[in-house]
């Protein structure tokens, strides 16, 4: 989760060395399955300036992108403190209005980079790379490069705007439960900013938000509800989109049933189905992390979303066994 970077200097050296790699905004990638298309905050074609990561998503089993097309899937939302000025469009906004810079490192993998950010001082890097027949593997790495947090406590959201679901809801097993013996969760809000975040069922972690942040932000308004294990999906049309945390440590789910705006026919809204990494008493110049999977496959059952939450944990495990003969 966290190692110590000998200094910010070296840290900053390096980004400088990597910038000069960084020459475009975005690219195209596919695996056996799937089509998408990487990038930056810039703008192209109707996909708007600022929704940062996966600009669309396609499968050879559904050519209907999966991502509002205005908008965009895995979207580096906000940096938030409890302390955070939410009216404050620069603050709350900012991974979205800051510089970042994209870089195609090969056919299946990308690079996000963001210099430290003018206001809450975070450099973060983001690796997309895709993997055979539909995965999309994700490393997201932060470091605070000043002490300028509340309490010392930040949070990172990314958000995704799924295009026109017939069912807004996202699933996960819930607390008190196993993938042994699961107990599904359905979880569709009723309105925005309204019981939207859902913990770990081991998070002890309390942000101190005060009343002017409560649900006003889809961060700061809990649910009761509780996650067992780290992961959910949500199905559209005839695929699932799962998300798969290599660890729940400081993750949490955010649901929005309209934070996608109207769809295309106009006649209801598009949900965000977002998540979270909070890191409680952040040490500047260290080095954070958080790991995932995104799946974008045939919807096939509840057992086979399992299926991929075991191959992943497998995954992890072999990954981390080779590493370690090295």
């Amino acid at each position: 989760m966290m190692k110590t970077l000998s200094s910010c200097i070296i840290a900053l050296v390096i980004l400088i060395g990597h910038l000069s790699s960084f020459s475009e905004d975005f690219g195209d990638f596919q695996s056996r399955e799937l089509q998408c298309r990487i990038g930056n905050n810039t703008s192209i074609d109707e996909h708007r300036a600022g929704y940062n990561g996966i600009f669309c998503l396609t499968s050879i089993h559904q050519p209907q992108t999966l991502f509002v097309p205005a908008y965009a899937g895995l979207n580096l939302e906000h940096v938030f403190h409890s302390a955070l000025e939410i009216e404050n469009r620069e603050a709350l906004f900012e991974p979205r209005l800051a510089p970042m810079a994209f870089r195609r490192v090969d056919d299946r993998t990308a690079e996000l980079l963001q210099p430290p950010t003018p206001l809450t001082k975070v450099e973060s890097y983001t690796t997309f790379r895709l993997r055979d027949p539909y995965y999309i593997d994700v490393e997201f790495r932060c470091v605070p490069t000043q002490d300028v947090f509340a309490e010392g406590t930040f949070g990172l959201f990314w958000a995704s705007y799924i295009n026109a679901p017939h069912d807004k809801s996202i699933y996960f097993v819930q607390g008190g439960s196993s993938s042994d013996r699961p107990m599904w969760q359905q979880f569709c809000t009723q309105y925005h900013n309204h019981d939207s975040t859902v913990v770990f069922e081991q998070d002890s972690f309390h942000w101190n938000f005060p009343p002017s942040l409560s649900d006003r932000s889809l961060f700061s308004s809990l649910s009761q509800v509780k996650y067992a294990l780290p992961f959910y999906y949500g199905r559209v049309r005839n695929m699932v989109w799962i998300i798969l945390f290599a660890d729940p440590t400081g993750i949490r789910f955010s649901h929005s049933p309209s934070g996608g705006g109207r769809t295309a026919k106009g006649d209801d809204s598009n949900p965000a189905w977002d998540f979270q990494f909070v890191v409680p008493d952040a040490a500047v110049g260290k080095e954070y992390s958080t790991t995932f999977r995104a799946v974008y496959k045939l919807w096939e059952s509840r057992d086979d979303v399992l299926n991929e939450y075991r191959c992943y944990q497998e995954f992890l495990t072999s990954n981390s066994k080779d590493a370690g003969k090295e």
